[in-house]
């Protein structure tokens, strides 16, 4: 039970699956014959699985579903510790209307890994290189996970002729580090201890994708239509002595994501847990469409 807790405190906390196996969707084709390596226009976007080579880096890449006039692509971020296999049940449902590609990261799936610490220029340099590749020169909207939704967050605001809308699902907190060493004192003990001492060495970059991801303000990214959807199920009011505040420090780093824009909406999703795109897919669905629909006019 304990064990749990820890667990469950941790993939919310430091976007980390403990012992995840990392899975992938494999490849038919490598980068030197791959049609997604060489056409960025409308009518030759790649679909499929395969892989592209970014920064001389391989990248497992998933496209499918057709352009909708005018409409951006839809790029899905995973969480750490996850592959794009675990939004393709998202992915497939958002195509039948829209161009939706997800990736995996430097460290994820069945992606290279990356050669030594990452920073958010680094995996956000993989980012515009995948972005070029499925996208060519239509608007994108970005739909992060947790770790992917910190991502997305920080991405957008430097790349604002590119990303023209965002869904951050129960993205991690710009000031994460600071949320959980205010919450969980140094000197605490058993499965909170444990918890903030391996939430800190994974936000330094002891995990999968070697990205340390320190603590920063939150920046406009202008007038784009911006989803910040929170977790329902107070889950991580688990953790003995610690839980309710940790609860109130996620759903307050969650508000601070609404600074990224002036039409930013905030909403819970009451039946689901970390996983909101698996507890409850159509909430995630219809916010990516909605954010989708407006981006295009």
């Amino acid at each position: 039970m304990l064990r749990n807790i820890k667990a469950s405190a941790v993939i919310a906390l430091s976007c980390a699956v403990a012992g995840a196996a990392l899975t992938g969707c494999k490849a038919d084709a490598d980068a030197a014959s791959n049609p997604l390596s060489h056409h960025k226009d409308d009518h030759s976007l790649f679909s499929g699985t395969g892989k592209i080579t970014v920064d001389g880096k391989s990248v497992n890449v998933s496209c499918s579903g057709d352009l909708a006039k005018r409409g951006p692509v839809i790029v899905l971020l995973p969480g750490l510790g996850d592959g794009l296999d675990k939004m393709a049940a998202l992915q497939k449902t958002l195509s039948a209307h829209n161009r939706v590609c997800s990736y995996d990261r430097l460290g994820e799936g069945a992606s290279d890994k990356p050669d030594g610490p990452q920073s958010f220029a680094s995996t956000g340099k993989i980012l515009t290189g995948v972005l070029e590749r499925v996208a060519g020169h239509r608007p994108v909207v970005l739909a992060g996970h947790s770790l992917g939704g910190l991502i997305a967050g920080r991405y957008a605001p430097d790349h604002r002729d590119k990303v023209k809308g965002l869904v951050l699902m129960d993205a991690t907190s710009p000031t994460m580090e600071a949320d959980l060493t205010n919450t969980i004192p140094a000197n605490a003990t058993g499965p909170a201890g444990e918890m903030r001492a391996q939430s800190i060495a994974t936000f330094h970059g002891d995990n999968p994708e070697k990205l340390a991801t320190p603590d920063g303000k939150v920046r406009s990214a202008g007038r784009i239509p911006v989803q910040v959807i929170k977790h329902g199920k107070p889950y991580l009011a688990a953790v003995p002595e610690y839980g309710p505040r940790l609860e109130q420090a996620w759903t307050e780093g969650a508000h601070k994501w609404l600074a990224l824009s002036r039409h930013s909406k905030y909403s819970v999703a009451t039946n689901s847990e970390h996983y909101i795109y698996v507890d409850q897919p159509e909430i995630a669905v219809r916010a990516i469409q909605r954010v989708a629909s407006e981006a295009g006019h």
